[in-house]
């Protein structure tokens, strides 16, 4: 039986623009022929039982031509594969979709189209330049300018008296001949004019002028190759509209150390504020060695609960088989993250620090511990301050091990070429842990490297001390234990610090 072949369109550039379907198909192929211009992101969508085909093109340098990749559909499909032809932006603008259509469904292959954000409108989106405007432009034109001016099919005469918007794709090496053919064929040499570069990604530029400048401010400015090129009135929105580049966080490299499993909030908020966020785990989140001490917890009863992270708080309710049990049993949470996740289960804390320190606790609880039975869920790790001082006092004290922190593995080579490129800009931790973690994989001079470099955003005071201990005082420390808090605290501090150098543009890494 032929499988089918998926023409899917992987959006512009950004992650976050994917579609639903192409989402969908990625996770469920067999094969997958990868264009150059799909995100790393994307791509770590493939499953790993997948057969990838690397079939990327930039410019003039083709990886496979195109006749061998319509063959590669044909025979991959014909085995019975489903296959993703996985495409930057859309595959019928400009992506030769359409020719590879035709040769599938001429051999016989089924074929769907999904169709992705082409940068074509997705690009000025992300520059504050609607391709439509009432007031400036009732048309768009999308024009493909990568060939040289000798072999060019377009009809300048034509193309220079419209009054819509114009986008050139793939023509940026061809700037100087597309703004000399509008001008020779009678186009205004104040017409607005936008070179969009690496549109829709943490590396986007854009330059604005006239056809008359444009090539100058382009080559003043050193913009790179994709650009996007944009002609048309409506260019003038762009310093109006620019909601992109405008965001606090916008040309900011941040690396994010927490648990991948954790760091999806952090994460979303950073990039939502317009930073590149890098993972590199330095721990992972594990079952304890043993349940036996939890479990024990759980079937006695207590007069005290004390929870210190929310990860205490998952594991609980993961064994816990009745609530009812801690009815009348004081609960206390570590830090306002650990108080929400039980708020979120129906358990109003009674007794919350200001700060994310479980010591913090002591002066809330009695100073006469005798015939006090407290359990202290938490990670097996964890410091024994909280539980040494309430048995000081005179309590009974049980430890409940819900998890452990383990590190993790990951590859060093791209942050290692990062700190050597000065190409960092915020390192968050979370925990003592991944600080630990976190320099622990480093060299003495790569810490110091990144240490004078970048700023170094703390949770609380337990990282923060954590973050002493090597050298350097945390540049930003959140109001309050919360992800939210550190997210803010980065947003205030990282906008004082200088864009992007050319030797740090050098470092960058894969885009779309």
């Amino acid at each position: 039986m032929t499988g089918t072949v998926y023409l899917v369109g992987a959006g512009p550039g950004d992650p976050r623009l994917l579609t639903l379907r192409a989402a969908e198909l990625i996770e469920r192929a067999d094969v997958v022929a990868l264009d150059a211009l799909v995100s790393k992101e994307i791509g770590a969508r493939i499953p790993k039982t997948a057969k990838v085909i690397y079939v990327g093109k930039r410019a003039s340098a083709h990886a496979v031509p195109q006749d061998q990749i319509n063959q590669i559909l044909i025979d991959e499909a014909k085995q019975g594969h489903m296959v993703v032809r996985l495409k930057g932006g859309d595959p019928f603008v400009f992506g030769r979709g359409g020719e590879e259509a035709e040769e599938l469904i001429a051999a016989g292959v089924p074929v769907e189209i999904v169709p992705g954000i082409s940068s074509s409108i997705a690009g000025p989106a992300y520059a504050g330049i609607p391709v439509t405007h009432r007031a400036h432009a009732t048309s768009v034109t999308l024009v493909t300018a990568h060939e040289s001016e000798g072999s060019t099919g377009i009809r300048w005469g034509a193309l220079a008296q419209l009054d819509g918007t114009i986008v050139f794709m793939m023509g940026f090496a061809n700037l100087p001949m597309i703004a000399h053919k509008l001008l020779e064929h009678g186009m205004s040499g104040a017409r607005g004019v936008a070179v969009i570069s690496k549109a829709t990604t943490f590396e986007q530029r854009t330059v604005t002028g006239t056809l008359r400048n444009i090539e100058a401010r382009v080559a003043e400015e050193k913009l790179e190759t994709p650009a996007l090129i944009v002609v048309g009135d409506v260019v003038s929105l762009h310093d109006t509209i620019d909601w992109f580049e405008g965001k606090p966080l916008f040309g900011k490299r941040v690396v994010v150390t927490r648990a991948r499993e954790q760091a999806s909030e952090l994460k979303r908020m950073l990039e939502d504020s317009g930073a590149q966020v890098l993972q590199f785990p330095t721990i992972e989140i594990a079952p304890p060695e043993s349940w036996d001490s939890l479990d024990r917890v759980i079937a006695s009863q207590y007069d005290c609960l004390i929870f210190t992270s929310v990860n205490g708080v998952n594991a609980w309710f993961e064994r816990v088989k009745d609530v009812r049990k801690i009815a009348g049993t004081r609960v206390a949470a570590v830090g306002q993250a650990t108080a929400d996740a039980l708020r979120e289960r129906g358990i109003q804390p009674d007794l919350v620090p200001e700060r994310f320190i479980s010591t913090d606790l002591l002066p809330l609880l009695a100073e006469d511990q005798r015939g006090v039975r407290t359990a202290v869920i938490r990670a097996e790790e964890g410091r024994d301050e909280l539980i040494d001082e309430l048995r000081a006092r005179g309590g009974e004290v049980d430890l409940g091990v819900a998890y452990r922190t383990i590190a993790a593995d990951y590859d060093l080579d791209e942050l290692r070429a990062l700190i050597e490129n000065d190409a960092i800009d915020v390192v968050t931790f979370t925990s003592a842990s991944t600080v630990d973690n976190f320099f622990g994989k480093l060299t003495p001079d790569e810490r110091t490297r990144l240490l004078q470099r970048a700023l170094i955003a703390s949770i609380g005071p337990t990282t923060s001390e954590a973050v002493r201990r090597y050298g350097k005082e945390p540049d930003v420390v959140a109001e309050n234990a919360t992800i939210r808090a550190l997210h803010d605290a980065v947003c205030r501090s990282a906008v004082a610090k200088p864009p992007l150098s050319d030797s740090r543009a050098a470092a960058s890494l894969p885009h779309s």
